[in-house]
């Protein structure tokens, strides 16, 4: 997955203001507890930062 098809999900699933608040603020479990950013920031594969955020948060189908 290419970083950006990531934020692009990212912002039609929360919206582009509160896409980046959960990106920086919220801390998912499945990441080690980190954030979005900071998993990507550490080289975490972008594919699996999303499947954290779909795991955590209510994603539709068709953005998975």
């Amino acid at each position: 997955m290419r970083l950006s098809v990531f934020w692009d999900r990212m912002n039609q699933q929360f919206g582009e203001v509160y896409a980046t608040s959960v990106a920086k603020d919220h801390v998912l479990a499945e990441l080690g507890g980190r954030t979005v950013e900071q998993a990507l920031a550490e080289g975490q594969p972008v594919k699996r930062v999303w499947e954290a955020v779909c795991a955590t948060f209510d994603v539709p189908q068709r953005l998975r």
